[in-house]
């Protein structure tokens, strides 16, 4: 893998390429040239209940999500190549708790489930800071298994600088393709999560959403449907690659 090209060897690297010769059928079907659909093209729709008409229904239990194509957005100033394979991202950082299950499917395949890639997610803290020189909280990578999946124990974002709070992701099903856009939370989750301990500390937008026009463009089909789970959240989203 490349970041502003130089290359890297990494345990993400090496899993990447067992998965991916494990599940060689299905990772070089979803390997596309990259431009495709602006970068490399993406399609995503919840695998929980929809909360917007352009969404997905969920499916039912035992079926593969349906999925559909949407614009690949970027991943902005903060993204990190790291050394970081794990699930648990929170390094004991404070904030209401998130759990976010992830399935990546081939969209031009029927929604078969894409194993062996590579996903990384990476967001702000409680108080708007993403981490940085050398500190790596809310930062991290998984690797689909065979079904697809693969899950993050996080926190829900705080708000910063005029955009909707939102949870950022790159997919990578090999190591010359990759695909990356971001999740945003319903709004009135969101009020109802800032008026808690520690985002309290600081006054949340009135609307932490539709001020953002990236959250106008791309919100309806890139929304979260979290639900209630013990004394967090979780949500369930089918992220579909081209």
């Amino acid at each position: 893998m490349t970041e502003n090209g130089i290359t890297r060897t990494s345990r993400r690297a090496v899993l990447l390429a067992a998965g991916s010769a494990a599940g060689a059928a299905l990772a070089a079907a979803c390997s596309g040239p990259a431009g495709t659909r602006g970068a490399a093209g993406l399609a995503s729709a919840p695998a929980s209940p929809a909360t917007t008409p352009s969404s997905s229904a969920s499916a039912s239990a035992g079926s593969t999500p349906a999925c559909v194509l949407t614009t690949e957005s970027g991943a902005g100033p903060y993204y990190l190549d790291l050394d970081r394979v794990r699930s648990d991202i929170r390094e004991g950082q404070g904030g209401v708790p998130f759990r976010l299950d992830l399935t990546v499917v081939q969209a031009s395949g029927g929604c078969r489930p894409v194993a062996g890639a590579a996903v990384d997610v990476w967001h702000a803290d409680v108080s708007g800071e993403y981490s940085t020189g050398g500190a790596t909280f809310l930062r991290g990578t998984q690797v689909t298994d065979a079904a697809g999946r693969c899950t993050f124990r996080t926190i829900v974002p705080g708000w910063y600088a005029g955009l909707a709070p939102h949870i950022h992701f790159k997919v990578r099903p090999d190591r010359r393709t990759e695909t990356t856009s971001q999740f945003f939370f319903p709004e009135d989750l969101l009020l109802k999560v800032y008026a808690l301990q520690p985002y309290a500390r600081r006054d949340a937008p009135k609307h932490p959403n539709t001020r953002d026009s990236r959250f106008r463009e791309s919100g309806a089909a890139m929304t979260l449907a979290p639900v209630a789970d013990g004394g967090g959240y979780r949500a369930a989203y089918t992220v579909g690659i081209a």
